[in-house]
């Protein structure tokens, strides 16, 4: 069981966490994402949205973010989802979530990039109706039209 929530500052520490847990888990040097310092200026100071899933416990289990580039397009960022969280239907929530938010703020486009051997990745935004738009340098960007 998961509750999303927007992104609270008490929660800082774990979301770090969780992203290197699940980082981790997929084979990635660890590393601290910049926007992950200040989610409240990279997100929501600019109009943007982070949520962040809540176990039963209140540990942070998954997050996503959004980054508006234009009045129709916006990317998504930091979907992580903590290794013992997967396969679960917390992924597709927080999707969800972005999704919604992109259609109330007139959105017609979202969009997703990530590396070639992300091999879960390239399955689950295809099953959520993305479709490849290239390929390049290893990395992947996925469309997809809401309305």
């Amino acid at each position: 069981m998961y509750t999303i929530i927007p992104f609270e500052p008490s929660y800082r520490d774990d979301v770090i966490f969780c992203l290197l847990c699940a980082k981790d888990a997929l084979g990635r040097k660890p590393r601290l994402n910049e926007d992950l310092l200040d989610i409240e200026k990279n997100y929501f100071g600019r109009g943007d949205m982070f949520w962040i899933a809540l176990d039963e416990r209140g540990r942070v289990s998954g997050m996503i973010g959004t980054n508006t580039v234009s009045e129709t397009d916006m990317w998504l960022k930091r979907l992580y989802i903590r290794p013992t969280m997967k396969r679960r239907g917390l992924g597709g929530a927080l999707l969800a979530k972005a999704e919604d938010f992109a259609r109330s703020k007139g959105i017609k486009t979202i969009h997703t990039r990530f590396a070639d051997d992300y091999l879960e990745a390239a399955e689950f935004y295809p099953a959520k109706g993305f479709v490849e738009s290239e390929r390049v340098k290893g990395l992947r960007h996925l469309v997809k039209s809401i309305d």
